[in-house]
């Protein structure tokens, strides 16, 4: 987990974070003892300092990556006997997608003005990276702006907004068994980002048609529409080059150097994104009981093994990031550990595989509801039971 804190030895960071990971109790839902400055007070100045050079290193070293792994797929790849290459496309899928979901990562940092000093410099960079990656770039950040003013909320939280059993659609209970639960899981990471994109599916519910490519859309204010329209352009931008590299090299080759690699991106989105807010532990909160540092702690940091580093520590410092967005991925860790002293039964870490904390988590976060009994009405928690 990093960089040891003050005052803890490896071997009590490991007793705690273990105890942490084993225990099923529910995380403190009432007001902390602490307030955010207690929190920024303990994590060391420099953490959020922001290094224009160290940041574009990251950019460059992905880049390289990338490209280094499209010049031995389209290279090598197609002189192998047909046998191996059914491995060596898989491989070569697998951590292109890895990569591409690292270079996805920098464009986030751009996003919360973690990249550098500049905002215009922020805006550039994020622009470019996320168009390359079909995202459109001001239209992410400002909806995942308000996510991340809501998180926790039950009425306004922007991404993947909890249910009472009440709202939940008439086919929800069909789909509660191993099968439904595969099929959608399967749906949800093939197409769940884009359909988010489009459609704002699994996303807040508005009075009317949202989507993230309509500057007239609900999600936006007037000061933010231009910007969606220079969004919208970037991509455009991007389809004519990808339709330009179809023409010359053919669809199928497009698919396998691109499109693949494109859905594992996908489904890590939806993935990284939903195991950081749903746990059975993690409370929601209505407006009566909601306030923005307790929805910043209803959040949990994973494990992801080696893809930590790929993903830069966007997984398991995740915690953090939501309390301080605009500090730099590679202060997070040595942050994390700063303030956990301080949050104390309020942190949660979950080193479960996310292979297997995803099939959990869709298993018992079906809806929430509150206590039965439970003096705080305003706090709910995920049930599973029809």
């Amino acid at each position: 987990m990093g960089e040891v804190g003050p005052g803890m030895t490896n071997r009590t960071r490991t007793k705690s974070e273990e105890k942490l990971q084993s225990s099923n109790a529910r995380v403190p839902h009432e007001k902390p003892p602490f307030t955010l400055s207690d929190l920024k007070k303990a994590i060391p100045p420099h953490c959020f300092q922001r290094s224009l050079v160290r940041s574009f290193t990251h950019v460059f070293q992905d880049v390289a990556i990338l490209s280094f792994l499209y010049y031995v797929a389209a290279t090598y790849i197609p002189l192998l006997p047909r046998n191996l290459r059914f491995i060596a496309w898989p491989l070569y899928w697998a951590c292109q997608g890895c990569v591409q979901t690292g270079i996805l990562v920098l464009g986030h940092e751009c996003g919360h003005h973690a990249f550098s000093d500049y905002q215009w410099v922020d805006d550039t960079v994020g622009f470019f990276l996320h168009s390359s990656q079909l995202i459109p770039f001001f239209s992410w950040k400002y909806s995942h702006r308000r996510h991340h003013s809501n998180t926790g909320s039950l009425e306004h939280d922007e991404v993947f907004p909890t249910k009472p059993k009440s709202e939940l659609p008439w086919f929800a209970k069909a789909l509660g068994n191993p099968v439904g639960r595969l099929v959608t899981l399967v749906g949800s990471l093939l197409v769940g980002w884009p359909l988010y994109l489009f459609f704002n599916m699994n996303g807040r519910i508005y009075d009317r048609f949202a989507s993230h490519y309509d500057p007239r859309s609900p999600i936006f204010n007037n000061r933010e529409r231009l910007q969606i329209y220079v969004s919208d352009a970037g991509l455009m931008v991007a389809y004519f080059v990808l339709y330009k590299i179809a023409a010359v090299k053919g669809i199928v080759w497009l698919a396998c150097v691109y499109g693949v690699p494109y859905l594992i991106l996908n489904a890590f989105i939806v993935t990284i994104t939903f195991l950081q807010h749903t746990h059975p532990t993690l409370p929601r909160y209505d407006l009566s009981e909601w306030d923005w540092l307790r929805g910043a702690l209803a959040t949990v940091d994973r494990d992801y093994g080696i893809l930590n580093k790929v993903f830069h520590n966007v997984t398991d410092t995740h915690y953090v990031h939501h309390l301080f967005s605009t500090m730099p991925h590679y202060h997070a860790k040595e942050a994390t550990e700063a303030v956990k002293p301080i949050l104390g039964e309020y942190y949660k870490f979950d080193s479960t595989s996310f292979l297997s904390a995803m099939w959990r988590e869709a298993s018992q976060c079906i809806y929430v509801q509150p206590d039965v009994g439970g003096k705080s009405k305003g706090v709910y928690w995920y049930n599973n039971e029809f």
